[in-house]
């Protein structure tokens, strides 16, 4: 399914192949609110891999429409994990429909750690490189870092 050009698309980091499972067989997944668009919330979730993903790494292959969202404590999406750090810190967990393959993967043609990218449906299906989804270069949604978000 196609999306329209003007959707909001939410670009998210998968570092570890756990956190896409779960979107793709529990259809959901979270963002800490911190880091959520403040002025509209997503209605769909793209999914940039990382070196964890082999021949798929550093590249966007997969989407979702969100199906709703709430907010929720990180020790309540993963209870058998009551001493990890961030276990009260505020996350929207979004509701996925399944995941959809892109007409063809956007990868990242330089060195690149992303956090997130606010984008659009057009940009997302247009975008040959993950530098085209962004906008504004200087946006608070694209974070370059060293390390990849670990939550």
């Amino acid at each position: 399914m196609l999306l329209a050009p003007e959707t909001r698309v939410l670009v998210c980091l998968i570092n570890r192949p756990r956190d896409l499972e779960i979107a793709r067989w529990e259809h959901w997944y979270r963002v800490p609110v911190e880091h959520a668009p403040k002025e509209h919330l997503p209605e769909v979730l793209a999914f940039y891999l990382t070196a964890a993903f082999g021949d798929e790494k550093w590249a966007i292959h997969e989407y979702a429409f969100v199906r709703g969202h709430e907010l929720v404590r990180r020790l309540d999406l993963f209870p058998d994990e009551p001493d990890h750090p961030r276990a009260q810190r505020m996350y929207y967990k979004f509701q996925l429909g399944p995941l959809q393959r892109l007409p063809r993967p956007i990868p990242s043609l330089r060195w690149r750690r992303i956090t997130f990218i606010q984008t659009t449906g057009d940009r997302l299906m247009h975008a040959l490189e993950v530098g085209e989804l962004v906008e504004r270069p200087s946006s608070r949604y694209v974070t370059l870092m060293e390390d990849p978000l670990e939550d």
